[in-house]
C-alpha cells in the first residue's frame, strides 16, 4: 500500500474529474450480506461515517465517501480484532494441530486452511460475515484454463504457470496434514480441503491482505506480513492516488490516511505500488487503464529468435545473463527502456570486440552505425510483440476474463506509441536513444 502520487496538471485534473463523473455507483450498505459484516465489525469496535459499500460502473465493488475527505484526514481505522492474522488462527480450533505439526505450515497455508474451514462450517463460523461477502472465484492466473494462459504475453505466461502450479504444489503436499484435521470437520477432508477450495483462499489471501509485520512464531516457518482486513480491503487501487498506510502501534488500529483528499460520493481510492499492469493482473487479477508504470516486457526467447543469425549470439546472451541483463527489459509509450537498448548495443557488437562488451553494459557509447542497427532491432522486437498481442485479441476470450483482453489492448497501445517514437529516431537519428524506465 505505498503510495504514489504527485501534483497533476489543469488537463489531467479535468480528465479526472471528468472519469469520476461518469462512473455511476449503487450503494450495498442495505444488501443482507453488507448489513451483517456491518454488525460484525460494529461488535468489534470499529465504526466508520466517511465509507459505505457501493457497486461502481467501472470498477465494481468499492467504498464510497459520504463526506469530502480532505487532505491528511483519517479514511479508515481497522481494529485490531477485526483483523484476521495467524495469530487469530492459532488462538482457534485449528491452533492446537497447527502447533503440533512437524514440519511447520507457513504463515500462508495457515490463513488459507482457515478460510477454507471456516467457509465450509458456514453461518456457524465467527468470520461467515466476513467469508460470506468475499468473491466466490477471482480473474486471477491460477483460475486460468489452458486456452486462458496461452492468450497471455510470453512474459507474464511463465509466471502465471508457477503461479497456477505453486497453488497445485500447495495443496498436494499437505494432504497428510489435511487429514489430520478430520476430527474438527463434518465431512471427509478430501471433500473440504480441495483443491478448489486451497486455491480460492489463496487467492483470497494473495489479493487482499495488507502488509503488517508480526512477530515471528515458533509454530509456524517463513516470514509473517499478512493481514485481512474486512470492509478495508473493498477499496480499490487507483496509479496516481496517494495514501498513509500501516498499523498503528498507540491505537492498535490498521490506518489509512488520505494525501490528496477525495470530493464527496465520489470512490475512494488506495495505491497498492507502483505496479505495471502484468504485475496487477498477476497479484491482483486487474488491470488498469491508461497505467503510467505499465511497459511491454522483452522476452529472452523472443530476442534471441529475432537475431537467431548472429554466430556469436549464445555468447552475448550467456554474457549478458552472468550480467544479469537479461531481466526488465521493457518497452514503454515513450520508447525502449535504457536497458533494452543497452542490451542491443551490446548483441550489434562482433565477437571480435569482447573486450568492449562490459564497457558497453556500463554506458560506452557505440558508433552511429551500431546504433542505427540496436534502433532497428528494437523496432523490430515491437513488430513482433504487436503481431503478438493483435493476433491474442483476434481470438474469443471468455466474458469473465476481459482482465486478459484489458492488458492485450494496454500493451497494443504502449506498442503503437513505441513504434512511433522509434521511426521518429531512425528518421532524425541526432541522439542515442533509450527511454529511462
Amino acid at each position: 500500500m505505498r503510495g504514489h502520487s504527485h501534483r497533476a496538471g489543469r488537463t489531467a485534473r479535468k480528465r479526472r474529474q471528468k472519469h469520476e463523473s461518469s462512473a455511476r455507483s449503487v450503494s450495498l450498505c442495505h444488501q443482507p450480506q453488507h448489513v451483517k459484516l456491518w454488525k460484525f465489525l460494529h461488535h468489534r469496535g470499529f465504526s466508520s461515517t466517511l465509507l459505505q459499500p457501493a457497486l461502481f460502473t467501472d470498477t465494481g465493488r468499492g467504498l464510497q465517501t459520504l463526506r469530502t475527505i480532505k487532505p491528511g484526514q483519517l479514511i479508515i481505522s481497522l481494529p485490531e480484532s477485526c483483523l484476521l492474522t495467524t495469530s487469530t488462527v492459532l488462538h482457534s480450533y485449528l491452533g492446537r494441530y497447527i502447533k503440533s505439526w512437524k514440519p511447520r505450515l507457513s504463515p500462508l497455508l495457515t490463513l488459507c486452511i482457515f478460510l477454507v474451514c471456516e467457509r465450509h462450517r458456514g453461518e456457524a463460523s465467527d468470520w461467515f460475515p466476513y467469508i460470506n461477502v468475499l468473491p466466490t472465484v477471482y480473474t486471477c492466473p491460477a483460475y486460468f484454463s489452458d486456452d486462458v494462459m496461452a492468450l497471455l504475453p510470453a512474459s507474464v505466461r511463465r509466471r502465471a504457470l508457477e503461479q497456477r502450479e505453486a497453488v497445485k504444489e500447495m495443496h498436494s503436499t499437505n494432504q497428510e496434514f489435511f487429514r489430520s484435521l478430520q476430527p474438527v470437520l463434518s465431512q471427509p477432508t478430501a471433500d473440504v480441503l480441495t483443491y478448489e477450495a486451497l486455491r480460492w483462499a489463496w487467492c483470497s489471501v494473495n489479493t487482499r491482505t495488507v502488509f503488517m509485520s508480526h512477530a515471528s512464531s515458533s509454530f509456524l516457518s517463513g516470514p509473517d506480513n499478512y493481514a485481512l482486513a474486512p470492509f478495508l480491503d473493498l477499496l480499490n487501487h487507483r496509479p496516481d492516488v496517494q495514501v498513509k498506510a500501516g498499523f498503528n502501534d498507540v491505537t492498535r488500529c490498521y490506518e489509512i490516511r488520505s494525501v490528496s483528499g477525495t470530493l464527496r460520493y465520489q470512490q475512494a481510492f488506495i495505491n497498492y505500488g507502483s505496479h505495471d499492469n502484468q504485475q496487477l493482473l498477476l497479484e491482483y487479477g486487474f488491470v488498469t487503464t491508461a497505467n503510467p508504470h505499465s511497459v511491454v516486457y522483452v522476452d529472452t526467447d523472443l530476442l534471441c529468435d529475432v537475431l537467431r543469425g548472429d554466430r556469436s549470439l549464445t555468447q552475448k546472451i550467456k554474457f549478458l545473463r552472468e550480467n544479469s541483463f537479461l531481466h526488465n527489459l521493457t518497452v514503454s509509450s515513450d520508447g525502449p527502456s535504457w536497458r533494452l537498448m543497452t542490451a542491443l548495443r551490446l548483441l550489434s557488437l562482433p565477437q571480435t570486440l569482447y573486450h568492449q562488451w562490459k564497457a558497453v553494459l556500463l554506458g560506452q557509447l557505440v558508433c552511429e552505425e551500431r546504433e542505427q542497427w540496436s534502433v532497428r532491432m528494437a523496432k523490430s522486437l515491437c513488430q513482433r510483440l504487436l503481431q503478438d498481442t493483435c493476433s491474442a485479441l483476434d481470438k474469443p476470450i471468455r466474458e469473465q476474463l476481459n482482465v486478459v483482453k484489458s492488458l492485450r489492448q494496454e500493451e497494443r497501445c504502449i506498442l503503437g506509441s513505441c513504434l512511433k517514437a522509434l521511426e521518429e529516431s531512425l528518421r532524425h537519428n541526432d541522439s542515442p536513444l533509450g527511454a529511462v524506465n
